[in-house]
């Protein structure tokens, strides 16, 4: 475990732990009413303690992150069933939205070069760490040499961590709101490419988070115009009043991953 670097005169929770290790085994010790707070799995696990366990979903990510230089990403959000092009899997989108994965893969490998020239501590490729479009935003940015982030969390059906993503940069969570906070926290650009209705609760919290200005403006690209036409009518919303005309301007699309990323490059200014 890291030290705190700040003296303290007080004994360090690391030595408790060891300290607790060397005590002899009796009734009293072997009482779950005698483990360190900290360390009691059953008492951080009670109702009472979700405040807690809030905090620390929140708190590790973040500490890690900070520790690790990480300055900035680009958020890659899409579906999991999108495969490789010539990949088959039972539960797979439809074979025309294979291209994304392509895309998705491609425009991760420009997102991370440019993250490189800012000695990997910009740009940063973050996914949700699965399979699919995920999957390939990591890839694009390992083939490229770069480190990416990967927020997993707990599903019904395990969603293991894809192998692309960097390991010290793999998180899991238990709360979908912190983690979704952790995806916008750092976010300098969004990617969307086609998905389910995770796609969908992510995108439409980012463009109520800047359409109400409780985030700063970032480029948000929706990847394949005719997927997110044929399934929402934005221009529906903002005729029945329900949005403002200019709401429309939050987000564009695009459909390759040059186009994507030479919008990104003009909202940074990088020549």
């Amino acid at each position: 475990m890291q030290e705190n670097s700040r003296h303290s005169v007080y004994k360090s929770a690391e030595r408790d732990v060891e300290s607790i290790e060397r005590i002899p085994l009796t009734p009293q010790t072997a009482s779950p009413a005698y483990r360190l707070a900290f360390r009691d799995e059953d008492f951080l696990c009670r109702d009472a303690l979700r405040p807690v366990r809030l905090q620390l979903e929140l708190l590790k990510p973040q500490l890690i992150l900070d520790e690790k230089e990480i300055v900035s990403t680009v958020v890659f959000f899409g579906g999991a069933r999108i495969p490789a092009p010539g990949a088959n899997g039972e539960g797979s989108a439809a074979p025309e939205l294979a291209r994304f994965y392509d895309e998705a893969r491609r425009f991760a490998a420009m997102i991370s070069e440019e993250s490189l020239n800012r000695g990997g501590r910009e740009f940063v490729v973050v996914t949700g760490g699965g399979p699919g479009v995920m999957e390939a935003g990591n890839r694009g940015a390992a083939e490229a040499g770069a480190r990416s982030i990967g927020l997993n969390i707990v599903l019904q059906h395990e969603q293991a961590p894809n192998e692309y993503v960097t390991p010290e940069l793999c998180f899991n969570f238990h709360y979908f709101a912190i983690r979704k906070m952790h995806f916008l926290m750092r976010a300098a650009a969004v990617a969307v490419f086609p998905g389910g209705f995770g796609t969908l609760d992510e995108l439409f919290e980012t463009l109520t988070l800047v359409q109400t200005h409780r985030m700063e403006p970032v480029p948000i690209l929706l990847f394949g115009e005719k997927f997110w036409r044929g399934i929402i009518n934005f221009e529906a919303i903002a005729e029945a009043g329900t949005i403002s005309p200019e709401d429309l301007q939050l987000f564009r699309f695009v459909e390759t991953a040059e186009e994507g990323w030479s919008i990104v490059r003009e909202a940074a200014g990088i020549e």
